[in-house]
């Protein structure tokens, strides 16, 4: 059984942010404010896979006709995407990643429909492609892909990192992804070949309490994994919703080997450390949460995965 019949890659991984820099050697892209995905393509057929490898099909059915628009057997590294405003809006994204009810799944679809944005090809003719240089891989997807509203291509320029950077400041988009022209594909696996230029830094925690201020405002406690449990690395509070806090399961123990004093830290609710959210804050050289934003909860990422 190859590849494509497994259904079993992992996403290549970008390397931490970087400040932006420009070299004829690498190649720039927008980076988009979705959720990463492995499309399967064969004979009008299509299989949407997370970094957890889950089926996403079901909660974004109207990529169901992008596998008509995809010619021969594919296997393509991309990212889900929900326009609002003309701009990618995560929250409509996430939102739709927890939605069940069928319903529910099919009005948001009809709102805030998902396109899929590839930007890489791991398998073509059959085989896998994963050890032939970015820019041939990126030569399927011009060859393979016939673009609409719900599937597309992600175009990058040659160079001037610095110069597209400038453009999604100016414009507010999330930053610009820079890769190695000659890059491999590692999956699963995280090289200095792809690094990020952000306006925002970005980071994954493990949600390990919450606190319930007044006016019905919440703060989130996060956390990352440690030899012993979890090591505290602060609060986020805009944001949070009470539907947010829904999601966490409350839990008699404490996961924090040290857990700081503070004023209202004696009220900590703690939970289950089982949910991965996302933080945007303003990157800094105390290395502290400022301006710290809750993004969402991740369906793709599990808890032992955050580093």
């Amino acid at each position: 059984m190859d590849l494509f019949e497994r259904k079993e890659l992992s996403p290549m991984l970008i390397a931490q942010m970087q400040e932006p820099f420009s070299d004829e050697d690498w190649i720039y892209e927008l980076k988009l404010d979705g959720c990463r995905c492995l499309g399967y393509f064969d004979d009008g057929k299509v299989w949407l896979r997370n970094k957890r490898n889950l089926e996403l099909l079901p909660r974004f059915p109207e990529l169901e006709g992008t596998g008509s628009r995809v010619d021969g057997k594919r296997i393509l590294d991309g990212e889900l995407v929900v326009l609002k405003n003309g701009a990618p809006e995560f929250y409509e994204l996430q939102r739709r990643t927890l939605l069940t009810d069928k319903f529910k799944i099919q009005m948001a679809a009809s709102m805030y429909p998902a396109s899929f944005v590839v930007f890489d090809c791991l398998y073509a003719d059959r085989k896998q492609v994963m050890d032939q240089p970015l820019l041939s891989r990126k030569e399927y997807l011009g060859e393979s892909v016939k673009e609409d509203a719900r599937i597309a291509v992600s175009r990058f320029i040659p160079a001037d990192g610095a110069g597209l950077f400038r453009m999604a400041d100016e414009r507010e988009l999330e930053g610009v992804v820079a890769k190695r022209s000659g890059s491999l594909y590692y999956p699963g696996k995280r090289t200095k070949d792809w690094v990020k230029f952000k306006r925002m830094a970005d980071e994954d925690f493990v949600a390990c309490g919450y606190i319930e201020k007044k006016e019905k405002a919440y703060s989130i406690i996060l956390g990352k994994p440690d030899r012993e449990g979890f090591v505290y690395k602060g609060h986020v509070t805009l944001g949070v919703s009470a539907a947010a806090i829904k999601n966490l399961r409350r839990w008699p123990g404490q996961p924090y080997m040290a857990y700081p004093p503070g004023p209202g830290n004696e009220s900590t609710v703690w939970v289950y450390p089982e949910k991965v959210c996302t933080v945007e804050y303003m990157p800094n050289t105390k290395n502290s949460l400022r301006q710290a934003v809750f993004k969402g909860f991740r369906e793709d990422v599990l808890p032992e995965d955050v580093e």
